[in-house]
């Protein structure tokens, strides 16, 4: 027995997760968020108050599936809750911000989708280039940063040339 329980002892070899928040820039609404509008009237809402709603939190990325680096978030406030949309759309542009039922996430490549689009982020969390080519991990944070439409631009100019950084702090509990 005792060789059995050293054997399957491994808390000298795992390192503690220590969960980090990952800041993500996004332009809402217009073009950057078609349905902004739609989930603002649904909840009796301005646009202004579902923004607000969705960026005072952070997130928890549950998992990532569906397509490379598509995180599942969860800790989204029921205030914007807000029904898939019927028929989906079948070209969603990578970087949408969306939100279906209780959930909301990012498309990281264009995709078919029926998520309700509320804006759009210029990081690329897809990325088959990088040394790491999916930029989330499951048990990490996202902390959705509201961006103008010319830091938007801004923003993806310096991603195109690779001198954006993303930031990422630690997660205090």
């Amino acid at each position: 027995l005792a060789a059995l329980i050293a054997k399957c002892d491994t808390s000298t070899s795992v390192e503690e997760f220590k969960p980090k928040i990952i800041e993500i820039p996004v332009a809402y609404g217009g073009d950057f968020g078609p349905d902004l509008d739609y989930v603002a009237k649904y909840h009796d809402m301005t646009p202004e108050e579902v923004i607000k709603i969705h960026t005072e939190s952070a997130y928890r990325i549950y998992m990532l599936g569906f397509t490379m680096g598509f995180a599942y978030l969860g800790g989204m406030s029921e205030k914007i809750a807000t029904p898939r949309l019927e028929k989906p759309r079948t070209e969603i542009p990578a970087g949408s911000v969306g939100i279906a039922g209780s959930q909301t996430g990012i498309y990281p490549i264009a995709s078919p989708g029926g998520w309700r689009l509320i804006g759009k982020t210029p990081v690329k969390l897809y990325d088959p280039y990088r040394e790491k080519p999916i930029l989330l991990e499951a048990g990490n944070y996202i902390k959705f940063v509201r961006i103008t439409p010319d830091e938007f631009y801004e923003i993806e100019r310096q991603v195109s040339t690779c001198a954006y950084e993303v930031k990422i702090y630690d997660y205090n509990v």
